[in-house]
């Protein structure tokens, strides 16, 4: 019986000081930059289920995950993504 993988359980904190939890989904690596898919754990029922990009750094041994502000770049790292899960289906 295969064993399941452990869900890694990321906190961040958003702008007004409110704590967000999520789930790591996946970490892409695009243009020399790691990117970290993330699924929000505390939905309320009638929230739809949204992966959240976020800009992940390296602070000695510790991830911080970043808010992308660069529009450019957010849309050139969805874009990547979405070619990957074509590509995936075929």
């Amino acid at each position: 019986m295969a064993k399941e993988e452990e869900k890694q359980l990321i906190e961040t904190v958003d702008e007004e000081g409110n704590v967000i939890n999520f789930e790591l989904f996946d970490i892409v690596e695009f243009e020399e930059l790691e990117y970290a898919l993330l699924l929000p754990t505390d939905l309320k029922e009638e929230e739809e289920e949204e992966i959240v990009l976020m800009r992940l750094t390296k602070d000695g041994e510790d991830y911080l995950f970043e808010a992308i502000e660069d529009d450019e770049e957010f849309d050139k790292v969805s874009e990547y993504i979405e070619n990957l899960e074509l590509e995936d289906e075929d």
